[in-house]
């Protein structure tokens, strides 16, 4: 079935790829994004685009008046930075929960109330919103929020028949981890164990298809949250040398 999806950071990563993938499989796609580059070849191969910084309460207002009735929402925005808590800046705090938190909140708000049964809530999330890291610790804060939240509304929407579903990928090699640390020893350290975004946007798509409640990438990272979460001073005792390194 052709279907009705908004996408929200749309413009780079994994929800550009989506939306490509969207628009080329014949669904009517709704984009969002910052760069107005990247939206109007969105909008060359089809998409309706429309710009918009998640940030800003009237902007996420606007873009929500502005949408039909959605089959399938794909909440792909987010920013991250990588620094101590002690040492972050106020503005890169307040703009982590304002995109990682508060937008996709405030669209679920305006959104919801004109979705139907069997439609779809589809957020990315992270890994970091089940084993936090140093250096990481507002990002991962942001994300636990979503893991929670997301666990909350999928109950309260049982009722309507709307699907909420969540994928969670540990580090993706996209212009966000660039962002994220400027030092780029992240990255380097990771190496192999990034993941393409290619692999995180076709498990995205795929889970359009699905009722699956969550996905973890890769699916070991399934397992290693599980063993934070029975045991999680042995796991950071483990883990904490590797991360200190960056």
């Amino acid at each position: 079935m052709k279907k009705t999806i908004f996408i929200t950071g749309a413009t780079s990563g994994v929800g550009l790829l989506v939306a490509k993938q969207c628009i080329a499989n014949g669904h009517t796609v709704y984009a969002t994004g910052r760069n107005a580059s990247t939206l109007a070849t969105l909008k060359k191969l089809g998409a309706i685009a429309m710009e918009a910084d998640l940030r800003e309460p009237t902007a996420i207002a606007h873009v929500a008046q502005s949408l039909p009735r959605l089959d399938v929402v794909i909440f792909s925005a987010g920013v991250g930075t990588f620094q101590t808590a002690a040492t972050m800046s106020h503005d890169d705090i307040d703009a982590m929960l304002d995109v990682n938190v508060r937008a996709p909140m405030h669209f679920v708000r305006a959104l919801v109330p004109n979705m139907s049964h069997g439609s779809q809530l589809i957020f990315v999330g992270s890994q970091a919103g089940k084993v936090p890291t140093p250096k990481a610790s507002v990002y991962a804060a942001t994300k636990f929020a979503i893991v929670g939240y997301v666990n909350g509304l999928r109950m309260e929407l049982q009722k309507e028949g709307i699907i909420v579903s969540a994928i969670h990928p540990g580090p993706i090699d996209t212009p966000f981890i660039d962002h994220a640390d400027k030092s780029g020893r992240y990255k380097q350290s990771l190496g192999r164990f990034l993941l393409s975004p290619e692999v995180v946007a076709d498990e995205v798509v795929k889970l359009m298809r699905t009722k699956k409640r969550e996905v973890n990438l890769p699916r070991v990272m399934g397992l290693s949250s599980k063993l934070y979460a029975i045991a999680p001073a042995l796991f950071e005792k483990v883990a904490k040398p590797f991360f200190e390194k960056k």
